[in-house]
């Protein structure tokens, strides 16, 4: 394909991602000017939408933004950045006031909002809409908001290819839709919110899209990446035999649920001080320990004593999915396994979503604020997005009238990127090679590390790296993306030589001061560490 065949858009701001972040830094950004938001599935396809957790907010009388500050600081082993966290908290009531003041719904009772208790909280501040689908309710109410925006233009099923950017400066972006047909759309600013890569692992709570494209993108254009080492995996994600994965609620642990291990015991109590209610990283390792002890496949959740009427009304996508799954909730006891759930490692940004390449900004869970350290404590990250989303837009707007990044050369950005060679055999290869990925991660990046098990991991994913040489074409880019992204948790992890949060060495068991630093990656350049 030549350059002239190129269809050129422009826009003011270019959001690329329609999970939360995506969808409430489309609305901000329409009070500035012309939004263009880019999806490469369809709108309601996100990790926003699939989300059971609630947005957690100091909004009960007996809270206060000091004991969220205090409990997101202690979930993330003393790698948050603080004054991130103080943002985050003290800006996310604000924004929670806001949505309601728009008209979003949350749960509430006689008495008002309905506060549940989850992992690593100390008090009750998690805000829910439709039981455990808070993700789906608030994505949709903000779907109908954008709908009726005249200010944004909204692109489903078109996926970025490429930034145009020069390692310095970024001018949009090459896109291409279901039917390969590409588009230059040339932008102001760029705010990436493509959400993580859990999906790259083989046992996930993610939509299979979430594999980390626009980290690597970003990693590609020259952007700085970091604590990729840092995968949170949830806890309690349904087990099957055939594969099944789905996530059971920490909420169900905030109203009482029980684990047990194979013998019909319960454990938590051996592991922490806060038993059920304990980080996730904790129960993560405590249920990783109990399978690995028994030799079986998962542990087991048990709501047997809690109320029937109420598990099946409170918590009915769950007790609906566990009943098609041949399990009743009310009288069975649930096996669970953890499951890849959350990156808390990406782009790394500053504290309006600006990272180191001018026009191009991040949030959600695409960026790394350091807001979540080590760990991520339950239920932040719908409140990530709302708050950074509105501070990547703030920090957009601040280029919106500086012409010093519109006059750029298209042709010398793009190279030879204009190969989109297609075919149902490249596509059959590329699945198989992520599968070959997912295998390697599961096994050697997982929740336990080691050493050894790093060196194999990282040699056998750039084996598979190697073969690209020999292919072309939009698969060739597809397959990069989801090796360079493989490649930066397994390298970042071998880097850091202790347990610290999500991330467990079995070779480095303890916590070690020495690290309390981030790891950052830029393409071509060795990894920096940055003090807290």
């Amino acid at each position: 394909m030549n350059r002239k065949d190129l269809v050129e858009i422009h826009t003011d701001f270019l959001i690329i991602g329609s999970g939360l972040a995506g969808l409430y830094a489309a609305l901000y950004a329409s009070k500035f000017g012309k939004v263009i938001l880019l999806t490469k599935s369809t709108i309601e396809e996100s990790n926003s939408f699939w989300a059971q957790g609630g947005i957690a907010a100091a909004m009960d009388p007996e809270d206060s933004t000091w004991f969220h500050i205090e409990d997101t600081l202690k979930a993330g082993r003393g790698l948050c950045n603080t004054e991130a966290v103080e943002i985050l908290v003290e800006e996310g009531r604000d924004r929670v006031i806001d949505l309601i003041a728009l008209g979003m719904k949350f749960d509430a009772g006689e008495s008002g909002l309905e506060l549940g208790l989850e992992g690593g909280h100390t008090k009750r501040r998690v805000l829910h809409a439709g039981g455990t689908s808070t993700g789906r309710e608030m994505v949709r109410f903000l779907i109908a908001a954008v709908e009726e925006n005249p200010s944004i233009t909204k692109f489903e099923n078109t996926g970025v290819i490429k930034f145009l950017s020069d390692n310095q400066n970024c001018y949009g972006a090459l896109a291409l839709d279901q039917n390969f047909t590409p588009s230059l759309i040339i932008s102001k600013s760029t705010i990436l919110a493509t959400g993580g890569a859990s999906a790259l692992y083989k046992r996930t709570t993610n939509p299979r899209g979430s594999v980390g494209e626009g980290i690597a993108l970003s990693y590609q254009a020259g952007a700085e990446i970091a604590d990729m080492e840092f995968m949170q995996f949830h806890p309690t994600a349904f087990y099957s035999e055939k594969g099944e994965s789905f996530l059971i609620s920490e909420a169900l642990r905030g109203e009482g649920a029980h684990l047990l291990n194979s013998e019909g015991k319960r454990f938590m109590t051996e592991y922490s001080e806060y038993a059920e209610l304990a980080p996730r990283d904790v129960v993560s390792r405590a249920i990783s320990s109990e399978i690995n002890n028994s030799g079986d496949n998962n542990v087991y959740l048990d709501l047997r004593h809690i109320e029937s009427d109420y598990i099946i009304k409170r918590f009915s996508n769950i007790y609906n999915f566990c009943l098609s799954s041949g399990v009743d909730a009310t009288k069975d006891l649930i096996p669970v396994a953890p499951a890849a759930h959350y990156t808390i490692g990406g782009v790394k940004t500053g504290l309006y979503g600006e990272t180191n390449i001018r026009g191009l900004f991040a949030c959600g869970e695409v960026a790394c604020t350091e807001v979540h350290g080590a760990n991520r404590l339950a239920s932040n990250s719908l409140l990530e997005c709302v708050v950074f989303a509105k501070r990547a837009v703030d920090g957009a707007c601040e280029i919106l009238s500086d012409n010093t990044n519109s006059t750029f050369d298209i042709d010398a950005l793009l190279f030879s990127d204009l190969n989109f060679e297609h075919s149902e055999s490249q596509s059959k290869s590329l699945s198989g090679h992520k599968k070959v990925v997912s295998q390697i991660l599961n096994s050697d990046v997982g929740i336990v590390r080691t050493k050894e098990g790093l060196l194999r991991a990282i040699s056998k994913i750039e084996e598979i790296s190697q073969s690209l040489e020999e292919s072309s074409g939009y698969y060739r880019l597809k397959l990069k993306m989801v090796i360079d992204v493989s490649l930066l948790i397994a390298k970042s992890a071998l880097i850091r030589e202790e347990s610290r949060g999500v991330h467990i060495r079995e070779d480095y068991p303890q916590e070690d001061k020495s690290w309390e630093n981030h790891i950052v990656i830029r393409k071509g350049e060795k990894p920096l560490f940055t003090a807290v």
